[in-house]
Parts: structure tokens; C-alpha cells; sequence
């Protein structure tokens, strides 16, 4: 990282921002940082951030999306069934101990283009069995753990085409990422965010007060779903609290509020009106219909064989597990810049998930079995992965109980 960049004060505020409040490191606590190499100056600094408010130890799970690559078009057939058993404890040790996780995104968005899709598929069944333990606790808060994204060179070339240089492109997407998390170097970002979460938590109440049976998501790209809503739903949105009580903020950015579908009770047609990136692969100009809560049918003009993957590989992928709810006038969104990053393009529309709910949205749902939030109306699942639909002239529509309609969204903004 070039320090012609910007100024460091820049990239101090933002880390002290992702572990303070982002993953909320607390004194004596053990932290594991898990980065592509490529980040590996960003991550040494993250580390030093973290010792600096107490953390015990801090842990490096570093990744590589070339290695990654060449493993999967190069290694025996055979190990795409299986998951390395010192990975999956490693990663259960360290949340039975009561670590935090930092995850630092920057892969290149078409690094498995190519790749054998079976491979991908046959290795993400494996690693979704054996990392269930651990997925059950970051979707339950047992543990504390945040995303943030750095700029790789891959990843800001695909963004910024059009730049003299990668050192411009790269450049332009830390621009970017700092507007996207309201850091401007003047040590001001954690009072911005404060503001913002108060706003999110407004908007999260008052949806919670309508106890909507139903919405309806509506708009002119061919997105016509009705949506029904568990009796004890929850929306949520801005900061998480763990089962030990401690605030955390999972994504920075975030401008999400969401809540989770009834399992069964989703009808119609979504239309995505942005590029997906799955497991390194892109998807665009796809669609998905459901009926009673399944996927019927679904097709998409670029990767449809990776959409394919995403619903049939695990089992009850086939059904929804999240709502989430963003204004299309909002500081990502206005940035109009397709990160083909899902941390960021989903803080920039409306968006749905596949796979596992979080069982927070339902009442109780942290206390549950999987058959209890089942029962409860939601869906489990091994995997989670989201997709956007949001556009300026979205219109989602509220049912009561008692039958009153209220408008949510018009033209793609609350009016709540």
C-alpha cells in the first residue's frame, strides 16, 4: 500500500472503527483475522489495533484467491469431499474460547472464472457440514464478528476499468470505501455512526410496531413478490448484541433493515438488478420464481450454472431466509459504482437471501432448536447467500392483521 494514497489518518480511524465497534474487542480477548495476502500490510496494522485496546492474542488466517484457483483446477479430484479437519478446529476452538472474527474482503470477483463448477460445488457441500458448528454460532451472536473490505489490485481493476493505472483504480476504491463507511480522517466516524445506527434502529422499530402479516415487492424490472411474515417476526438492522450482552456492527457498511420470510409463505418472482459474485464467479441478468416458499424455477443470462449451484448444492437453499430493506437514496447506492462485492452492493439495494435465516428474527428464535425455528416459520440452512433486487422505483407494501395496507417503499425510498 502506497502511503501516496491517502493520508494514514484515514486508515487509522477505519480500523479503530472496525475493531472497537465493528468486531468490539474487549480486553483479554483473543481476536483471528482472517485476510487474502494480498491485504497482508492492512491486516498487520488491524493486529496492532486490536493488542493496542486489549486484545489477548490475535490469530492470522491468511487466504489466497490464486493458490485458491490453482488447487481447484490442479488438485486430486478426491479433496473436493472433504474439509481439512485442523481448519474446522482451529476456527470451533477459538469461538469455544470466546474469540471475536475479522473478516477482510478483497477477492477478486472472477478469480474461480474457469474453474470446474462441480469442484466448487462438491467443496462447498463439504465445508458447510463441517464449519455447521461455527455457522451456528455467528448466526445465534455467539460469537462477535465483523466484515471490512480493503481494496486488492484484482478487485479494484474490476471496479475502476477505466483507470490510467492500478495504482489510480486502487485509489479510487479506498475514495470509496471510506465515504461508504463515513471516515474522512477527521476522527469524527464513530459520532457518525452513532447517528446512523439511531436512524436504522428508528426505522427497525417502527416496522416492528406494524407486526405486518404480509408485504408485497413490487417493481418495474419484474420483481412481483408477496411475501409472508412470521407471526413473531423481528426486523432488525445496525448493531447486533452477542449472548454475552456486547454490541457489535457484523458489516461495515451497513444500511439495512431485514427480517426473515415465512419458510413457506413466498410467491412470485424476484428479479436481480445487480451483478452476484459466487464463489468467485459472476451472475447477471438472472431471476428466480417461487411458490409456497420453494424456488420453481430461476435462469439468468450470465453463470446460470453457478445459480444453479447456489440453490441445489445445500439442502433448503431453495428457500429464503432473509428481507432486507435499503433505500435506493442512500450514501452507497449514490455513489452509483458496482463494487461486484456483496458487502458493499448490498448496502446499496434491497436484497434477499437464500439459505439460513437469522434466527433472531423470529422471537426467541436464539434459544431454538432447528425444528423450533422451523416450527417458528423460518427457514434452516447451512449457507446464506444474498442477492439484489432494489431499484429506484421499488414499492413494497405492508398487510396488518387487520387487513390495512401500508406503503413501506415508494419510488425505492421509505416513507415511513
Amino acid at each position: 500500500m502506497s502511503k501516496t494514497l491517502f493520508s494514514e489518518a484515514y486508515l487509522d480511524e477505519y480500523l479503530e472503527l472496525v475493531i472497537r465497534h465493528g468486531v468490539n474487542i474487549q480486553k483479554g480477548q483473543e481476536l483471528l483475522i482472517s485476510c487474502p495476502v494480498d491485504c497482508a500490510p492492512i491486516a498487520r496494522k488491524a493486529m496492532a489495533v486490536a493488542f493496542k485496546f486489549g486484545a489477548k492474542n490475535v490469530h492470522m488466517r491468511w487466504g489466497d484467491d490464486i493458490c485458491g484457483r490453482i488447487r481447484f483446477l490442479e488438485a486430486d479430484d478426491s479433496i473436493f469431499d472433504t474439509f481439512p479437519e485442523w481448519d474446522k478446529l482451529m476456527m470451533e476452538s477459538l469461538a469455544d474460547g470466546g474469540a471475536a472474527f475479522l473478516r477482510i474482503e478483497a477477492s477478486d470477483p472472477e478469480a474461480m472464472k474457469g474453474v470446474d463448477p462441480t469442484r466448487l460445488s462438491r467443496f462447498t457441500k463439504a465445508s458447510s457440514v463441517a464449519m455447521k458448528p461455527y455457522f451456528e454460532k455467528i448466526i445465534t451472536g455467539g460469537v462477535r464478528w465483523s466484515i471490512a473490505a480493503v481494496p486488492s489490485e484484482a478487485w479494484a481493476k474490476k471496479v475502476f476499468p477505466n483507470a490510467a493505472s492500478a495504482e489510480d483504480a486502487m485509489k479510487s476504491l479506498w475514495e470509496s470505501i471510506f465515504t461508504a463507511v463515513r471516515v474522512n480522517g477527521d476522527g469524527k466516524a464513530v459520532e457518525k455512526w452513532q447517528a446512523h445506527k439511531d436512524a436504522l434502529n428508528r426505522r427497525r422499530n417502527l416496522l416492528n410496531e406494524y407486526k405486518f402479516e404480509s408485504i408485497q415487492l413490487k417493481n418495474s424490472a419484474g420483481t412481483d413478490l408477496n411475501m409472508k411474515l412470521p407471526k413473531n417476526h423481528v426486523w432488525k438492522g445496525g448493531v447486533d448484541i452477542a449472548k454475552d450482552g456486547i454490541e457489535f456492527l457484523p458489516n461495515l457498511p451497513t444500511e439495512e433493515v431485514f427480517s426473515a420470510p415465512q419458510l413457506d409463505g413466498v410467491d412470485g418472482t424476484v428479479v436481480g438488478t445487480m451483478p452476484n459474485v459466487f464463489r468467485g464467479n459472476l451472475i447477471d441478468g438472472y431471476s428466480i420464481t417461487f411458490k409456497d416458499g420453494k424456488v420453481v424455477s430461476f435462469d439468468a443470462k450470465v453463470g446460470k450454472e453457478h445459480l444453479e449451484g447456489m440453490i441445489k448444492d445445500i439442502k433448503n437453499m431453495d428457500m429464503l431466509g432473509e428481507i432486507a430493506l435499503v433505500e435506493h437514496d442512500s450514501p452507497i447506492s449514490n455513489m452509483n459504482i458496482l463494487f461486484y462485492n456483496t458487502l458493499y452492493d448490498e448496502n446499496a439495494s434491497c436484497h434477499l437471501a437464500l439459505g439460513s435465516a437469522y434466527p433472531d428474527c423470529v422471537e426467541g428464535g436464539g434459544t431454538m432448536s432447528e425444528e423450533e425455528r422451523v416450527a417458528a416459520g423460518i427457514n434452516v440452512c447451512d449457507g446464506h447467500h444474498d442477492f439484489m433486487f432494489g431499484s429506484a422505483d421499488m414499492k413494497i407494501v405492508g398487510t396488518t392483521a387487520s387487513g390495512e395496507k401500508i406503503t413501506v417503499f415508494e419510488n425505492g425510498n421509505y416513507v415511513i
